[in-house]
């Protein structure tokens, strides 16, 4: 398992004093109010501000102090530890622990490996690419069991719910 999980993006610099914008990867954006630690290319950095934009969070980080250091981190990941990370509801897993499990059918037919998660609102759709292409809605009846150490997931029979 990945031993750091992506919270954000930063996407552009805010202002004169070093504040970066940042589009959120997570389900909650409000998170980032509690954030004070986090890395960025692995290097541990202190969030000393946060404010909130429409669809965007814009972060004082420390030791970013003006528009020029701003620019450098432009494009970067902002990741936790996965101790760090917010605990999830029962049944419920990081989009970066999907990614990659193959996937079965219960009778035992390999359908191929999760490569992208389609977020549609109202439910995940999972692409898995095999021998053929299957869009899998992220639904509790037609996905039997996740198994994200094993990498491996079951689903009902495509043919039973297609």
């Amino acid at each position: 398992m990945e031993q750091f999980l992506t919270v954000g993006k930063i996407i552009n610099t805010h202002g004169v004093r070093g504040e970066v914008k940042v589009k959120s990867t997570t389900d909650d954006v409000k998170r980032f109010k509690k954030l004070k630690e986090a890395y960025i290319d692995g290097e541990e950095i202190k969030v000393i501000g946060c404010k909130f934009q429409p669809d965007k969070v814009i972060l004082k980080i420390e030791g970013i102090d003006s528009m020029d250091d701003a620019e450098r981190l432009k494009n970067k990941l902002i990741q936790v530890k996965r101790e760090n990370a917010i605990k999830l509801p029962k049944d419920t897993y990081f989009a970066v622990d999907i990614i990659d499990c193959e996937v079965y059918e219960e009778t035992g037919k390999k359908l191929g490996k999760v490569d992208e998660i389609i977020y549609t609102g109202s439910n995940d759709v999972y692409w898995v690419k095999g021998e053929n292409e299957v869009l899998i809605p992220a639904l509790k009846d037609i996905i039997l069991n996740i198994d994200i150490n094993n990498k491996k997931i079951i689903i009902k029979p495509v043919d039973v719910w297609q």
